[in-house]
């Protein structure tokens, strides 16, 4: 699977393929195969890659299936002596290291049983406890022969019998680790060594994931060298700067037996002898994802022995380390880049796409602003032939001009604006006519001079149409202007004379200019 297709993937699988790049920080082509291996079940993936896969029995029945079968073979008994004996020494040519499995500390499970049955069971119960105290009893009065005279079967039941009596009450992972942390200071001292503050497996997966050493020491406070081990090797300077030593990447965790978490390790790394450690780190030369444990020490030793070991396996296993992390920063530097690129790539669309939305905006608001000044132009239109028809329609109902011999007039000297070419006006006006009907004649002056009455006749007033004068009527001396009123008369406002001046509305022409302007916008 070089070429990977994210496509063909279905929604789980992708969201599995997600959770298992995120812990274990794996390729997608080299992802892909272990799930499609563990079904796509995302924790037995994780597990296999942690702890290494076992084998595949469909794989190895196909294998021997078509494997040729060897030859009967004929050997002395001289024979297997010599390859019995030779065995172990092609073992460790092999130079394969064991497997060092993800510990995972168990919760003891505990079942309630019936209160009748507990209660039928209760003399039998007190008889074992009875039974068990004294036998734990004598197993405590033999423990203190000495080591050689105390057999090694009462030696395992004292161990393990004190470990079910201790009362040490079972913790968390990481509760474990800090009360072994503070026994640990409690009982030699203030000390700097960095033990791990979490569980076994916590700090395999971490240095699997970092392609560090996992240094695991083991302890009981029963064993007689523990004390000299812990202060003449494991506390000495040279020791504690090795292991503190960041560029020696170690991770240290110390575990005492006493505790459920340390036991199943000690089980599970067959440790035989106390104070115990172990080497452990990722061995790539025997499986891309496979921990083992490359050095054991057991037993007291001394410190520059100690250390020495540690240096000739960490010596050993570091080129292989060494080519892991550089292949992992280059993974890392071809996802970076490729990141980077989709980001470039991301941000560039997200200013096409910004460009194209201000693109469409400017167009809709230019398509909009023509709309309103298209409807403005419409509304123009039609407003100037409707001020045009009313008035034509206002001429036909001026009021007619009084006779020359009627004195209840009002004789009114209009001086018109430049731009209408009439200079000055006069007329005369009834004396009880509103002051509108003198707005109304100056408005309609001009369509009586051109066209007369009889042309605006049979003409109707438009509809939902309210008209306004655009100029007013002021008087000079003193200056007073008129508003076009339909209930005061000419003769309250004027008199029975006037010399009067037509003028331009100033905001009328504000509202033409501002008009003129937001078609221009």
């Amino acid at each position: 699977m070089a070429d990977v297709d994210m496509e063909q993937l279905s929604g789980p699988q992708q969201e599995a393929l997600q959770q298992y790049m995120h812990v274990t920080n794996q390729e997608a082509t080299d992802a892909i195969p272990l799930l499609e291996r563990s079904q796509w079940n995302v924790q037995i993936a994780i597990a296999k890659y942690f702890d290494g896969e076992g084998p595949d029995p469909v794989a190895e029945a196909i294998a021997a299936q078509s494997a040729p079968r060897e030859s009967a073979r004929h050997e002395n008994l001289q024979e297997s002596l010599w390859e019995a004996a030779a065995a172990p020494s092609r073992g460790s040519r092999s130079g394969r290291t064991d497997p060092a499995p993800r510990v995972v500390p168990q919760q003891p499970s505990t079942h309630r049983s019936p209160w009748l049955l507990g209660l039928l069971l209760t003399p039998f119960s007190l008889g074992w406890s009875a039974t068990t105290a004294l036998f734990r009893t004598f197993l405590y009065i033999l423990s203190w022969l000495p080591a050689s005279l105390r057999p090694r079967a009462i030696t395992h039941s004292v161990t393990a019998g004190f470990r079910s009596t201790a009362g040490r009450r079972m913790l968390m992972p990481r509760d474990t680790a800090s009360r072994f942390k503070r026994e640990f200071d409690e009982e030699y001292g203030p000390n700097e060594l960095p033990f791990y503050e979490g569980g076994i497996a916590q700090a395999h997966d971490q240095a699997k994931k970092d392609l560090k050493y996992l240094l695991v020491v083991l302890m009981s406070p029963e064993h007689d060298d523990t004390e000299s081990f812990v202060k003449e090797t494991l506390l000495d300077p040279s020791v504690v700067s090795f292991i503190k030593d960041p560029t020696n990447n170690i991770i240290l965790w110390g575990g005492n037996i006493l505790d459920s978490e340390a036991y199943q390790v000690s089980t599970e790394y067959n440790c035989t002898k106390f104070p115990f450690s172990a080497l452990v780190c990722l061995t790539p030369k025997e499986g891309s994802t496979r921990m083992g444990i490359v050095k054991r020490l057991a037993g007291p030793m001394a410190a520059q022995t100690y250390l020495s070991e540690l240096q000739g396996a960490i010596e050993k296993y570091g080129a292989d380390l060494e080519g892991v992390r550089a292949e992992r920063i280059a993974q890392e530097a071809v996802r970076n880049i490729r990141t980077e690129q989709d980001s470039a790539y991301e941000r560039s669309l997200a200013i096409d796409r910004e460009r194209a939305r201000q693109k469409k905006e400017a167009a809709e608001a230019a398509a909009a602003a023509e709309k309103r000044a298209a409807e403005r132009a419409a509304a123009a239109e039609i407003l100037k032939e409707k001020r045009q028809q009313w008035r034509v329609w206002r001429s036909t109902t001026l009021l007619p001009e009084p006779p020359a011999g009627d004195k209840n007039v009002v004789r009114v000297a209009l001086k018109m604006p430049e731009e209408s070419g009439a200079g000055r006006v006069v007329r005369r006006f009834p004396q009880d006519a509103p002051m509108e009907e003198l707005y109304a004649f100056v408005e309609c002056f001009a369509i009586e001079e051109e066209q007369g009455v009889e042309m605006g006749e049979g003409v109707a007033k438009p509809d939902d149409y309210e008209h306004e004068y655009r100029f007013r009527i002021a008087s000079t001396l003193p200056r007073e202007v008129y508003e076009p009123s339909t209930t005061a008369t000419l003769g309250q406002k004027i008199g029975r004379s006037g010399n009067l001046i037509v003028e331009d509305d100033p905001g009328e022409s504000d509202e033409e200019s501002e008009e003129s302007d937001d078609d221009a916008e």
